[in-house]
Parts: structure tokens; sequence; C-alpha cells
């Protein structure tokens, strides 16, 4: 697996629920390409539970919205935002039991219109969670302009501006 640098990670401003690496309350995800796939690995925290030891559905739901638009940034080298985002729940998810893995990937490509199949596994690897994230894609022009979208590499690969 390759580790995903996060293109905006020293940009001032930058807060990201889902990613930025310095948002207290955030999510903190980082993110791996293994093949079709981009992976993140994620330890729930009590402070996301829904009910006793249960990593809240919304949570959930957060966590696949955030995997899927980096699905975007490294595969497509390009951004967007989310069209439409449904959910399946399959278990719970105990807080208690440790780290959790997410992976997903596009299953489908119309136009502008991304879809990524996301699946949430629990700490011993059975799928808990799966979701269907429809994302609008912007060309290059508009992800750079407008989101300071300037390519994500791994940790290999060369940098903006380097």
């Amino acid at each position: 697996m390759k580790r995903i640098v996060n293109p905006w990670s020293g940009m001032e401003g930058y807060g990201c629920y889902g990613c930025a690496p310095h948002n207290a309350s955030g999510l903190r995800m980082e993110f791996y390409e293994e093949g079709d796939y981009i992976v993140s690995r994620w330890l729930p925290r009590a402070e996301y539970e829904g009910w006793v030891d249960t990593l809240h559905g919304g949570i959930q739901a957060a966590l696949a919205d955030e995997i899927a638009s980096w699905v975007v940034f490294r595969k497509l080298q390009t951004a967007g935002v989310t069209s439409r985002l449904e959910m399946r729940y399959h278990r719970p998810i105990l807080v208690s039991q440790g780290e959790i893995e997410l992976r997903a990937r596009i299953v489908s490509r119309r136009r502008n219109l991304v879809g990524v199949g996301v699946e949430i596994l629990d700490c011993e690897g059975r799928t808990a969670t799966e979701a269907e994230v429809v994302y609008f894609v912007f060309s290059e022009k508009v992800a750079r302009e407008r989101m300071h979208f300037c390519g994500c590499r791994t940790e290999e690969e060369t940098q903006c501006g380097e």
C-alpha cells in the first residue's frame, strides 16, 4: 500500500472535518492506495458513539463520504462534491473493539457523475456498512480554482511545486 499525501495539509484555513490532521474534533483520516482501492484505517473514539459503545451511523456516513472524495482526488486527479449518499448498515461497529477499515473504489462513471462503492469493515474484517456515493466531478480547471487542487500523489511521487 502506498500512503497518499494530503495536498492541503499546510494550507492556511484548512480544517476539513474528515481529513485535516489538526482538526481536534474531526475524524483525521489518512488514506492509502492499494490497486483500484483507496483504503483508510481509522480508530473509533468514544465521542463518536451513538448508542453505548456503538459508532454513530452519521459518523459512518461522514467516513464513507470522505473516503469517496479521496477516490476522486487520487483516481481522477480532480475534485468535486457529493451528489448522493446511500448507506446500508449491516451490523453495529463497536467503538471498544479497535480499528476499522474502509475500502472504496470507482464502480460507475457517466459524464461528470462518478459512483464510488464504499465498504466499512469492523475490527474482525466483517462488512459492517456499505455505501454508494455519487460524486459530481469538477473539471480540472474548476477543481484548481475553487478547491486549490493541484494533484493528489503518494509519498513516492512528486508533489505540487516540487
